[in-house]
């Protein structure tokens, strides 16, 4: 084994003695206390913007295998990339994961759940790392770096620091601290003893056993900037000093896998299960080709695009959940399960290939979740919609509840008859704007009888039930020599404004008399 440095020159290197033995670690972060087969996984990401449908899809599956197996979900925050940070990211991804219902659990036995606060258990664990001669301390700049890529392109070598391109990998220790005398602040590099020639075999939930070549790049544990630890070292750290059992993630981390696979062995932990999600894609409408969702072209990208629209978010994680636990939708319906929690997801299951995201599943799932509520839970969705992202029109629509109850609940009592007309709580309030007078707009292209609806004001008696309405509905058309069809769309025409509406007996008790008697008047006018 290749000897490794002395103590005091490793915490020179990292700026001060590590706090902490593997062994005080191991004592610090014990195995949880779980039962046999419990899941402990982790949403892990970056605060660099906003809440991609991605993470969102993959933070679904986190959470379920946690839930279901009785085990552990924890949110921990990778802000290791200080240069990418974007203030507020962190309030936005809690955010989301509490509207989204996607409760986590950060113990604080093993927190703190920040990469940015976890600073002594990488140093810790790199000078364990140095000290046995699998991590050194490397000074290249990014001058150097530079020339040695130009050089390897020239060459046609693959790009990086490996092998004969690590220069400092092999410094004696009187040269490194001449090197740190001279106040140079190095980075600390594995020592890669991989070869590519070889293969390493590495395990997937959803993949099965995958082989690539062994990872022989001396890739940056600590960065030199500010003594953060890269993605891959700090991942290393926290998966196993956290417990995690299964890491799902998306799978552009794929060529990352033989390194991580690498780094748990040298390690000698044993690496958690992978399971790599396939990307939520959609059909490029310029090219007509599949490709990822994109936060640059696609709004629906951001997870917020759907809080802002209005849609229900038990039917975003319903349509997300579907993608990832197949069988679910039959299950559904068939009336073996309520919702995605409640049906079990198996992560062999999970698909491979990328989905689409079809705008046009995600409304048949929205409809048949609304479908499903009460009046007055219907009515709470859209009020506190309304509240949050409405503008004055939509805040106009909700200032009277009663009101608002009364229109909504227009043909919700009958079973075997759901009305699914709504699909988002903006929508829901666009579809019902007619009943509002600031809203209610003439139909000027509709050839009104006036004679039906002036014998309508004739005979009209708000206090009538609908047999009896409707007895002087058949009358009014026998009067006039017309169907009683006839009669009924002239009503609701001027009264909507619309040929297509709900129960139009149902319009003429909500609006009441005064309502009623005024729009007929407008248009006789």
């Amino acid at each position: 084994m290749r000897q490794g440095l002395p103590a005091d020159l490793i915490a020179r290197i990292l700026g001060g003695a590590p706090k902490y033995t593997i062994a005080e670690l191991e004592e610090k972060f014990p195995p949880r206390n779980l039962k046999e087969g419990a899941f402990v996984t982790r949403f892990a990401p970056s605060p660099t913007g906003f809440m991609h449908l991605g993470g969102l899809y993959g933070a679904l599956i986190d959470c379920k295998l946690a839930r279901q197996t009785d085990g552990v979900f924890m949110l921990r925050i990778e802000d290791t990339d200080t240069k990418r940070e974007v203030e507020s990211a962190v309030d936005i991804i809690v955010s989301s994961m509490h509207r989204f219902g996607l409760g986590y659990n950060n113990d604080d036995a093993y927190g703190p759940y920040y990469q940015s606060q976890r600073r002594d258990i990488y140093h810790s664990v790199a000078a364990h790392l140095m000290a046995t001669g699998r991590a050194y301390p490397c000074f290249l700049t990014a001058t150097d770096m530079e020339k040695i890529r130009e050089n390897q392109k020239a060459a046609g070598f693959a790009t990086g620091i490996y092998g004969e391109f690590a220069r400092d990998r092999d410094l004696t220790d009187d040269e490194i601290a001449a090197r740190l005398d001279a106040g140079e602040k190095p980075s600390v590099r594995l020592y890669s003893e991989g070869n590519p020639e070889r293969r390493i075999f590495c395990k997937d939930a959803v993949r099965g056993s995958i082989g690539f070549p062994e990872n022989n790049e001396d890739v940056v544990l600590i960065k030199s900037n500010d003594g953060l630890p890269t993605y891959h070292f700090a991942h290393l750290c926290d998966d196993h000093f956290m417990r995690t059992t299964h890491v799902v993630r998306g799978e552009e981390w794929l060529p990352s896998f033989p390194l991580h696979t690498a780094l748990f062995r040298m390690m000698e932990w044993m690496p958690p299960m992978y399971i790599h999600t396939s990307t939520i894609d959609k059909i490029d409408a310029e090219t007509g080709k599949q490709r990822k969702l994109s936060k640059r072209k696609d709004p629906e990208a951001n997870v917020e695009y759907f809080l802002r629209d209005g849609w229900p978010v038990q039917a975003v994680l319903e349509y997300l959940g579907n993608i990832a636990a197949s069988g679910y939708e039959e299950a559904k319906a068939k009336g073996q399960v309520k919702s995605i929690w409640d049906y079990e997801m198996r992560p062999k299951k999970i698909p491979m290939s990328g989905a689409l995201f079809d705008m046009k599943k995600l409304e048949w799932w929205s409809k048949e979740f609304i479908a499903t509520l009460a009046v007055d839970d219907l009515v709470a969705y859209v009020v506190a919609w309304a509240d949050e992202f409405g503008g004055d029109t939509e805040k106009m629509q909700v200032a009277d509840t009663d009101y608002l109850r009364a229109v909504l609940a227009i043909e919700r009592d009958n079973p075997k008859r759901i009305r699914k007309d709504f699909v988002t709580w903006r929508q829901t309030l666009e579809t019902v704007a007619f009943f509002w007078d600031a809203l209610y707009v003439v139909n000027g292209e509709f050839e009104y009888n006036k004679d039906i609806l002036r014998e309508f004001l004739n005979v009209y008696d708000p206090a009538d039930d609908k047999d009896a309405w409707w007895a002087k509905m058949v009358a009014i058309a026998e009067k006039f020599g017309v169907k009683n069809g006839d009669v009924a769309m002239n009503l609701r025409v001027a009264l909507s404004g619309r040929t297509n509406t709900p129960d139009l007996y149902s319009i003429i008790s909500v609006m009441g008399a005064d309502r009623v008697r005024g729009r007929i008047g407008g248009i006789l006018k």
